[in-house]
């Protein structure tokens, strides 16, 4: 392993859930305004997920006030708090860029089926 391995190694984050196109998750991000720092919830449906390794990023989307609203996170980075997976959605494909046309009931996925 060389050293830029070994630096990556160390920043990867290890306490975060299996995330999965279609999952409903609430992210908690370290948000600065002026000299304060809060944590803002954002709730949202796992539009895609990006790379993997350090740069791993997850696109959630949202409905907030009638308008759709995606934010993209990087996954391992130390402004996140934390996210938890809120229910697993079934989704047949990888991005699920067809969710921007619709609005509603008809935005929201089937629940995925545990196995016994």
């Amino acid at each position: 392993m060389n050293v830029l391995d070994e630096i990556i190694a160390d920043q990867i984050r290890t306490d975060l859930p299996e995330l999965a196109s279609g999952d409903t998750v609430r992210v908690s991000a370290r948000v600065v305004e002026g000299t304060r720092e809060r944590i803002q919830v954002f709730e949202g449906t796992v539009m895609r997920l990006r790379n993997g390794g350090i740069q791993r990023s997850i696109t959630v989307r949202r409905i907030a006030s009638g308008v759709g609203v995606e934010r993209t996170f990087k996954v391992n980075s130390p402004r996140i708090e934390k996210i938890e997976v809120v229910r697993h959605g079934q989704a047949r494909r990888a991005q699920l860029y067809f969710l921007r046309k619709r609005v509603g009931k008809a935005a929201t996925l089937r629940e995925r089926r545990v196995n016994n």
